[in-house]
Formats: structure tokens, sequence, C-alpha cells
């Protein structure tokens, strides 16, 4: 049995990351698990979003995975070590590949960063930032309102238009040329995100530096899929799987529509 890369969101942000897996490792495996009933993670206590981490963790195990994702920003900055100190697989994170990204993009040496409550708060970005490149100027802001509109697949309407320009308000006195998506949820809004902020600043989703980190590393342990069977993918949810799913096929369009796709909504640590 080919052992799958397991990648966790708090929803369905997570599926930006699983979009660039599968475009740039389309023979690999992908087993996705969106914790839709407790979305979003962002307004809860550190210790809530460790706890569920693990849970989503434990269950994944089982399926004897070769790696794990955390496809979100907040579980990112709360428990990327600790899972790490838990399991006897590589774990990948969207904090540090994304500050690559968007360190390798600015002109003018600041940075814009939009996230949750949780990880704004946490000051992973800002950490992983300055750790790269000392001198870098970086300005944060949390935008809760972001990742109900995307679980509840409003990509674009009025109300999201109205919603993004009230969260990059405050924003707008500062001159960073470079905006980072510090929540997977937020590339489903990148249209009305770019409209709002100015074609000028480039936005930086982590998904596809996380896709390559994910390819470095499993190349470098001789661990990638040398099967040329068309893989399974298995997507799990614990919240609406009629939603889920409707978003999950419209997102990943073609890169699932010809591929075999088990749909499964999975009982875990409900509260």
């Amino acid at each position: 049995m080919q052992q799958p890369i397991a990648i966790l969101d708090s929803g369905v942000g997570g599926l930006t990351v699983v979009k660039e897996v599968l475009r740039q490792l389309p023979m690999e495996k992908v087993i996705y698990f969106g914790d839709t009933a407790r979305a979003p993670y962002g307004p809860r206590p550190a210790e809530e979003v460790m706890r569920f981490t693990r849970e989503i963790v434990d269950y994944l195990i089982q399926y004897q995975p070769k790696m794990i994702v955390i496809a979100c920003n907040t579980a990112t900055a709360v428990a990327l070590e600790d899972i790490r100190s838990r399991v006897n697989v590589p774990v990948v994170g969207v904090i540090h590949p994304g500050a690559r990204a968007a360190l390798g993009r600015t002109q003018n040496g600041m940075i814009g960063v939009i996230g949750t409550e949780g990880t704004i708060r946490s000051g992973a970005y800002e950490l992983a930032l300055k750790q790269l490149s000392p001198h870098v100027r970086v300005v944060s802001l949390a935008c809760p309102a972001f990742v109900p509109l995307v679980e509840q697949g409003n990509f674009r309407s009025p109300e999201t238009q109205s919603t993004v320009e009230q969260g990059l308000a405050a924003l707008r006195p500062y001159p960073f040329d470079t905006l980072i998506l510090g929540c997977t949820h937020y590339p489903f809004l990148a249209e009305t995100i770019s409209e709002v902020a100015g074609q000028q600043v480039a936005l930086i989703s982590s998904a596809d530096e996380t896709a390559r980190e994910i390819s470095t590393i499993l190349h470098d342990q001789n661990k990638l899929a040398r099967s040329a069977q068309q893989p399974i993918h298995q997507f799990c949810c614990s919240g609406d799987s009629r939603l889920f799913q409707q978003i999950a096929i419209q997102w990943l369009g073609e890169q699932i529509a010809l591929s075999p796709v088990v749909w499964q909504v999975p009982r875990i640590g409900m509260t």
C-alpha cells in the first residue's frame, strides 16, 4: 500500500496546500482532514488548538503516513513542535515556507501579514521573518471575519467585498509591497484581497512553497512515490460533508475530477 501524505487543517483552508501537492506531486496519495465542525481555530485558546491537533494526528496515524503537514497557520504556530515530538515521521508547517517566499518577493523590505487571531497573537510570522532577515519590517493584522466566509463557500459577493475592505482598513497607512496570506483559508479570497490591497502588492500563499518543501524532504529521504498507479485520495471532514465536498471539488477542479476519491466523516473528540 502506498503511504500517504497526511494533511490537516481546521477546515477547508488546507485544500490550498492539497491543490499544490496534487499539482507538484501528482503520484502521491493524499489523506486530508478538515476539522470543519470545530472551525475556526483562530479565536480558540492555544491549549484547545493543541488538543484538537493531537486528536486529528492520532486519527491520521492509523493510515501510516510518511509525512504529516499541518496546513493550518494557527495549529502550526501552537502545535508544530509538540506534534514533531510525538510522531516518527517528518512534520511540516506552513509558516516558515510562507515567510521564505515573502522575503523572496519584497522589494522595499516591508511585509504585511494577515491571519487569524491565534496566528497573529503568537507572533510566529514576525519571528520567522526576523530569523531569516533581521532588518525586515513587519506589520501584522488579525482578520477573524475571513474564515467564516470561506467555510460557507462565500468567495465572491458584496458581503465578501465589504468584509475584506473593513478587515484590511487598518493596513492602509503602511507601505508594504508584499502581503502574506497567513491563513490557508485566505487564498480562496485572493481575488478580492488583491483588489482591496492594490494590484502592486504581491500576495503570498504558503501553499506553493510548502509543497516544494514536502517534495524536497521526501526526495532527500528517498520516499517519493514510485508507483505509476494512480493514487486513491481520501478526504475527511468532521462537519457538513455536503458543503465540504462541494468546496473541495470546486477548488481542486480537474486535479481530482479524474482521480479516485474516498469521502469520509470520521468521529473524533467532538466537544
